[in-house]
């Protein structure tokens, strides 16, 4: 029974490592260090129009969006005059991740996130983070590396928008 049980664990751990290399953070990781991060992660599921997290929570997570979808919600000030008081700022699906500056600066949540459909997410808390960096260091340089190349990515788009929006009226 034992042997069944390890091979289950072990089929899992190779479904956990190769979906895992379908996000940029792990896609300089070899096999090896895909089991690094698969023994520190969790696997969770969300219900429809279920919370993850609200603007203003602490945060200490990354999440994986493994299946559904999900709704970035930001809470606005000048809207509240017309009765806009939130707005979606992103649809996230299978592939994405969602918490990247919290496992890097730990400040509060800046939007609320909530399950469209029913989800399934992989969980990377910065203990689990920490505990990779102290004891794998090498994987650990290249999850950085990662969650760096994902938070450049975004700022430059977040830049090309802000430009695009600041242009002249004419």
């Amino acid at each position: 029974m034992n042997d069944s049980q390890g091979a289950g664990n072990d089929r899992m751990k190779d479904v956990i490592t190769d979906f895992l290399t379908h996000f940029s953070f792990f896609e300089k990781l070899d096999n090896e260090g895909l089991l690094v991060v698969a023994e520190n992660i969790q696997l969770m599921e969300m219900e429809s129009g279920e919370i993850l997290f609200s603007e203003g929570d602490k945060g200490d997570t990354v999440y994986f969006v493994v299946g559904g979808e999900l709704e970035v919600i930001k809470e606005t000030v000048s809207g509240r005059e017309v009765g806009i008081d939130k707005v979606t700022i992103a649809t996230l699906s299978k592939g994405r991740s969602i918490g990247e500056m919290s496992v890097i600066d730990n400040t509060p949540r800046s939007a609320t996130v909530r399950s469209l459909t029913k989800s399934i997410l992989i969980a990377l808390t910065l203990d689990g983070l920490n505990h990779i960096c102290n004891e794998h260091p090498k994987v650990g340089i290249e999850i950085l590396k990662g969650i760096s190349r994902l938070l450049s990515m975004n700022m430059r788009k977040t830049s090309s928008r802000l430009a695009d929006y600041m242009l002249p009226m004419g």
